[in-house]
């Protein structure tokens, strides 16, 4: 029985010609898990929302919706919060209260539902999600991981038909990630919860999927299982086949026979199959011990330590860390460990009460913030929408400079001449993360904090965003990047460091680094270390193959 009915939907923002969304129709049935795809900007979020009238953005919406066969835009809007379950993007943006305990049952509350009642099935979620353990805390406290769990909890104390997730997972480490998204199968397979869930990184939820949508320029040009999607895309010769999860990358980039793997564990058992009487010649390439930069470090932390309250357990305990000029550093670990912290203490947001941070050799706590902040150091947060002040994206950027050739220069760079009229609160999670990646390269920094920088963007910006990385350590900018992407640091960061109890671990090339992990490496890695050394790379597992078929 279909869930959603969906006829010749259209959406159209405000002041803007072409259509976010494009005559599209689609069924969605009753316990479907369906996974929505595609590159940043082509009509995902924006469908989404139309799933859930209230959450809906101002615009010309033109078709039809039905849901349970009655037209949703009439539905009563408490069947709307009760039965339309949405997790968005940005935990943040979701959050209402200041306790842990208040949020979940705040949407309850809010329908009216009896004191009794509220607090079983508030404490019910609290311990089904694992949330009892900082059930009275402050939201404030939380990590981004913890919050979005905590999202999902509250949606789920109202006990709704359809779920619809919004790239939840994209500020969750990999751990929190796989455990997040089998949280999201097993609602949907033992409750029967419709699943509707928007993705970038395709690894462990393609395979989960009944049915994968994939869309472009607001219209679906795929609709099918998981097994045959990959086919359909490299018959197209589309670009989003360059997105899907590394078994079936490997699988199609050596022309492969059979049925195509979609996990790891598929992949593995098949390059067993491949090469199990084999006698490799290649089972390695050729070992990359990283650049050489210049051995003095731009920026020192020395044993440094920070709490948020006095009594509180020390967040930063010990850190010490160098990062070389012109590197780039990319920095993994569990979500809450603190390194959103640490990146806040470098630029003195966050004051340390004991140990030092050193740029250039100079202590930050003798620079002023002009000192710090004006062609030094700058830094995108994890919420990037923290930078937005104004109706358009031109007029902030137009805030930090009246050079309209710099504005420009960063414009083209970033691919958002199409957005500079647009609100930024329109714009999806990928689209805002470039509008805000322009902006503080407006400051002309010699080193750049990103934190999360490939939250809610897709593959071929993200290796735009590389690219765009790359030219700024050219001109000896140094990159520190905070980031539970293991494939892009993976493929990207000229060293990786793990951060663990407050302090800094290890750090070593991304070679070494992944290759010594079972759970924070990559996908590639996973499925080809039994066979391949040191292989961490999506292309890196096809060239081995390549080169001992031949």
């Amino acid at each position: 029985m279909e869930h959603f009915k969906i006829e010749n939907l259209s959406f159209t923002y405000p002041l803007k010609q072409e259509k976010a969304v494009k005559s599209l129709s689609l069924d969605i049935n009753k316990g479907e898990y369906i996974a929505i795809c595609g590159r940043s900007g082509c009509g995902k979020t924006t469908l989404l929302k139309l799933l859930k009238p209230i959450l809906t953005a101002h615009g010309k919406t033109e078709g039809d919706i039905l849901f349970n066969k009655e037209n949703l835009f009439t539905l009563p809007l408490s069947d709307q919060v009760s039965k339309i379950g949405f997790v968005m993007q940005n935990p943040d943006s979701q959050i209402v209260t200041d306790k842990v305990w208040h949020e979940l049952a705040f949407g309850l509350e809010n329908l009216g539902v009896d004191q009794k009642t509220i607090r079983i099935r508030v404490a019910e979620m609290a311990n089904y999600f694992g949330i009892d353990t900082w059930f009275h805390k402050n939201v404030s406290e939380l990590s981004g991981g913890q919050k979005q769990l905590l999202n999902l909890a509250s949606v789920m104390a109202m006990q709704p038909e359809v779920l619809i997730l919004d790239e939840p997972t994209s500020q969750l480490d990999p751990i929190a990630s796989a455990d997040f998204l089998n949280t999201i199968k097993k609602i949907n397979e033992e409750l029967g919860t419709t699943v509707i869930i928007t993705e970038h990184r395709l690894e462990n939820v393609f395979a989960l999927s009944n049915r994968v949508i994939v869309m472009e320029k607001g219209e679906i040009i795929a609709n099918d299982i998981p097994e045959n999607i990959g086919r359909i895309l490299k018959d197209l010769n589309n670009e989003m086949f360059a997105s899907l999860p590394t078994p079936v990358q490997v699988f199609y980039g050596i022309n492969g026979d059979g049925k195509c793997p979609l996990t790891v564990r598929d992949g593995r058992n098949w390059l067993s199959e491949i090469f199990m009487n084999n006698d490799l010649k290649y089972t390695s390439l050729e070992e990359n011990n990283g650049k050489i930069f210049n051995q003095k470090p731009i920026l020192e932390i020395k044993d440094a330590y920070f709490r948020y309250e006095k009594d509180s357990p020390d967040i930063l305990n010990g850190l010490s860390l160098q990062v070389k000029k012109a590197s780039m550093l990319a920095i993994m670990g569990g979500n809450g460990t603190g390194k959103s912290t640490m990146l806040k203490a470098i630029c003195g947001l966050n004051k340390i009460y004991g140990g030092k941070i050193l740029i250039d050799g100079k202590s930050i706590k003798k620079m002023t913030d002009s000192m710090l902040f004006t062609n030094n150091l700058t830094m995108l947060p994890q919420d990037p929408t923290s930078l937005f002040m104004f109706k358009t994206v031109i007029e902030d950027l137009q805030d930090m400079t009246d050079n309209s050739k710099e504005i420009q220069r960063v414009v083209e760079i970033c691919e958002i001449s199409d957005l500079l009229g647009s609100h930024p609160f329109d714009l999806s999670g990928g689209e805002i993360q470039r509008a805000a990646l322009a902006k503080v390269l407006l400051t002309n920094p010699k080193i750049l904090l990103l934190d999360e920088p490939t939250k809610g963007i897709d593959n071929f910006f993200k290796d735009k965003l590389a690219e765009i990385l790359k030219q700024l350590q050219d001109n000896e900018v140094t990159i520190i990047l905070v980031s539970h992407d293991v494939e892009f640091c993976a493929k990207y960061a000229d060293e990786v460091a793990m951060f663990f109890d407050g302090d800094i671990i290890t750090v070593n090339t991304p070679n070494k680094f992944f290759s010594m992990n079972n759970f924070y490496t990559t996908a590639a890695n996973r499925m080809s270390r039994h066979i391949f050394q040191n292989t961490v790379v999506t292309n890196e597992v096809i060239n081995l193959c390549q080169k001992n078929i031949q």
